[in-house]
């Protein structure tokens, strides 16, 4: 893997970015949130080696993020939760009041959040203007400094405050989100 450098804000060129990743600075950028950015190789649950490298030089961890959906497939969810925490649908699906909960088809984390699977992230709330999806954040999430997450693709990774995230951000995106404690 080359050497991960930590950028402040966006990239200067965006040529070769796809649209939904430039579409996440210029939002962050809108609201006025500070940010710091990577570009590396896929990272996420499949490259274990590249996410550990990347939490190391941004400086926070990267959330595994989970789209999950109801029996019925009428509510779907992003669950936050650390890295190191282990997902048991019971647990959730009873915080977050809904049916027992699982991991959703991909076409509907492109369809409501312009994300597919290894690249979901809070980010891609901003896609979801008519609030389909309800966020599910573990308590250790909101206890961190920092929030590690993607810019809808799985090939940069941010780094940014938590009170950001959870403030004029959701705010920005009309979204709330339910405390949940995983495993």
């Amino acid at each position: 893997m080359d050497k991960l450098i930590r950028y402040t804000g966006r990239p200067e060129d965006g040529s070769g970015r796809l649209e939904k990743e430039i579409r996440v600075y210029d939002f962050l950028d809108d609201l006025g949130i500070e940010y710091f950015r990577l570009d590396h190789e896929p990272a996420d649950s499949d490259h274990p080696d590249v996410l550990a490298a990347v939490d190391d030089v941004l400086g926070a961890r990267i959330c595994k993020n989970l789209f999950l959906a109801n029996r019925q497939r009428t509510r779907f969810y992003m669950l936050m939760i650390p890295s190191d925490k282990v997902f048991r649908s019971s647990d959730i699906s009873k915080q977050a009041g809904s049916s027992r909960l699982h991991f959703a088809e991909p076409e509907y984390m492109e369809k409501y959040l312009d994300t597919t699977p290894g690249s979901a992230s809070v980010m891609g709330l901003i896609n979801d203007v008519d609030n389909n999806v309800r966020l599910l954040v573990d308590e250790d999430v909101l206890n961190a400094e920092y929030v590690g997450c993607h810019p809808c693709i799985n090939t940069s990774s941010l780094c940014i405050r938590t009170q950001d995230i959870f403030g004029p951000f959701l705010d920005a995106v009309h979204h709330d989100y339910i405390t949940v404690c995983a495993e």
